[in-house]
């Protein structure tokens, strides 16, 4: 009978039992080194939330690349000095005035913000007795503190000298109206209107009540819309001035077949009870939509 020799046993270390076990989670291979599955585990998920991150953000930078492309610009072309960064707390406005005078305002430093205003800023003092004596303020958030310039005026007039307070009416300082500083209407500073410093007219928000709505008649259809039984809805940009009266309509949305002017024509006569900033009425810019629709 055969004898069937088995083989004989391999020495532990050799080369074959290397290449025979693979390190595994279960720990075989690792010899005296006791293997941690929870480690396994964590890299794992934390090299795929990390791959997430990534992909989630270049599909973000592709969504919103229009948006980050317009605020980049912005930042590298505003130059205005009368630019301020969004508050919570204060909105956009302006001012100017002046007194008639043949020469442009002189430059100058505006005087110190205020809630409210006393007495309109002047360069050339008319009066020189007055019979209370109340330092000149300009309608803005007192904590805004602009460049001194020295004597008082509009920081952008490029004239230094003589001094005039500038063509604009209703006292103040500037080609404006209204006893602010600069080319606008009010008491604030800049080409704005309405009061504070930003430019443009009041926002709704940040201490300014919306306008409304006392007057509001539908608008009439345009024969063509009429005929073509078309329905829809115009979008309106306008100024709601502090007489609850509209101006600067202008179509942000537009329907064509005769509805905008429609639209505008009917707005042109609608009346606001006006927005309110601190108890005062204020000229903001709003939004109206006008609604054409057949029953």
């Amino acid at each position: 009978m055969p004898v069937v020799e088995s083989p004989p046993p391999v020495a532990r270390g050799s080369a074959s039992s290397e290449s025979s076990v693979l390190p595994t989670l279960l720990g075989e291979g690792y010899g005296a080194y006791r293997a941690r599955p929870g480690v396994f585990v964590f890299s794992y998920l934390l090299n795929l939330v990390l791959v997430g991150l990534v992909i989630w953000s270049g599909q973000w930078v592709v969504e919103h690349r229009e948006a980050i492309k317009q605020q980049v610009v912005g930042l590298v072309t505003d130059i205005s000095p009368y630019v301020l960064p969004p508050a919570k707390t204060e909105a956009g406005g302006g001012g100017g005035g002046g007194d008639r005078d043949k020469l442009q305002a002189s430059k100058g430093s505006p005087p110190k913000f205020a809630r409210e205003q006393i007495t309109p800023p002047a360069i050339v003092v008319r009066n020189e007795a007055p019979k209370l004596a109340v330092d000149p303020t300009v309608v803005g958030p007192p904590e805004v503190k602009l460049p001194e310039l020295g004597q008082m005026g509009d920081p952008l007039s490029n004239i230094v000298g003589p001094l005039s307070n500038g063509t604009g009416v209703g006292g103040g300082i500037g080609s404006g109206s209204g006893g602010g500083v600069g080319s606008g209407r009010g008491p604030g500073v800049g080409p704005g209107s309405g009061g504070g410093i930003g430019g443009g007219v009041y926002r709704v928000g940040g201490g300014v009540s919306a306008p409304r709505t006392l007057f509001a008649p539908d608008p009439e259809y345009s024969d063509e819309a009429r005929k073509a039984k078309f329905q829809g809805t115009v979008i309106l940009i306008c100024v709601v001035g502090p007489d609850g009266r509209t101006r600067d309509i202008r179509i942000a949305r537009s329907l064509g077949m005769g509805l905008d002017q429609k639209a505008m024509e009917a707005v042109r006569i609608w009346r606001f009870d006006p927005a309110r900033k601190d108890g005062h009425p204020v000229a903001v810019e709003v939004s109206v939509e006008v609604n054409f629709r057949l029953y």
